[in-house]
C-alpha cells in the first residue's frame, strides 16, 4: 500500500493516519467510498473489518471508522422481525396510551363546562329519567288495563271446568297472556335502564365532585361503563 503525504502537515497528524492506514492494511480492509470503515467481532469472537456494511454482524454491534480512525458512529443490532414486532406494539401502546389520556383530558373538561355545579347535574339527570319513567307509567297502565281485559275472560272460563273451552274464548286468554308478558318484560327493561341511568350519574358525579375539588383533569383514570345489572 503507497502512501503519499503531501504539502505542510504536521507530524503526529501523518502518524495518525499512517497508523489508520496500516491497521487497515493489516487486517485486509479496503477503505469505502468516503473513506468509511466498518468493523465488529462476529460470534466466534472474530474480529471482522471491511469497507460496507459487515452482514455476518447484524446481530451484533458494529463501529463505523472515519478514514482518520476515528469513530464515525455505532451501528446497533439489527432487529429480527418478531423484535421489531415487538417494539412496533410497544410503540402502538404507548401512541394508544397517548390518544387516551388526551380524550380523558378532552372529556373532563367538556364534563366541567356541561355541568358547573351540582344542581345543573342532577337537572340533567331528571330529564334523562323522565321519559325512561313516562313509558314506565304507560305499561303499568297496559298491565292494569289487561287485567280488567281478563276479567270476563277468566269469569266466563269458569263454565268450562273439565270442559274444552270454546276456541273464541281460548284465543282471547292466550293474546291476553302474550300480552302479558310482552308488558312485563317491557317494564323490566325499564326499570333496569332507570338503575343505568342512575348508576351512571352517580359515577359522573363523583367525578365531578373531584374535578370541582381541583383535580387535574384527565388524572382520574377512564370512567367505568355504567350498564344495566343482569336480569333475575
Amino acid at each position: 500500500m503507497r502512501v503519499s503525504i503531501t504539502g505542510p502537515m504536521r507530524p503526529m497528524r501523518a502518524a495518525t493516519i499512517l497508523l489508520a492506514l496500516c491497521a487497515a492494511g493489516a487486517t485486509g480492509a479496503v477503505w469505502g467510498q468516503g473513506g468509511l470503515i466498518y468493523s465488529c467481532t462476529d460470534a466466534s469472537g472474530k474480529k471482522l473489518t471491511r469497507d460496507r456494511y459487515i452482514a455476518e454482524c447484524n446481530a451484533r454491534e458494529q463501529r463505523v471508522l472515519n478514514a482518520d480512525g476515528s469513530l464515525r458512529q455505532i451501528l446497533p443490532p439489527t432487529m429480527t422481525a418478531e423484535e421489531r414486532g415487538v417494539v412496533e406494539e410497544r410503540e402502538h401502546d404507548a401512541a394508544a396510551a397517548i390518544k387516551r389520556q388526551q380524550e380523558e383530558v378532552k372529556r373532563d373538561r367538556n364534563l366541567v363546562t356541561r355541568f358547573p355545579n351540582e344542581a345543573a347535574h342532577r337537572k340533567a339527570r331528571e330529564l334523562a329519567l323522565d321519559d325512561v319513567r313516562k313509558s314506565l307509567r304507560v305499561s303499568e297502565q297496559r298491565l292494569a288495563a289487561l287485567a280488567k281485559e281478563r276479567k270476563p275472560l277468566t269469569d266466563e272460563a269458569e263454565f268450562y271446568v273439565g270442559k274444552q273451552l270454546p276456541l273464541k274464548l281460548r284465543l282471547a286468554l292466550d293474546a291476553n297472556d302474550a300480552s302479558v308478558d310482552a308488558q312485563k318484560s317491557l317494564v323490566q327493561n325499564q326499570q333496569l335502564e332507570i338503575v343505568r341511568i342512575n348508576k351512571l350519574y352517580d359515577a359522573e358525579l363523583e367525578r365531578l365532585r373531584a374535578l370541582w375539588g381541583g383535580a387535574r383533569p384527565g388524572s382520574l383514570g377512564p370512567v367505568a361503563a355504567a350498564s344495566a345489572p343482569p336480569r333475575k
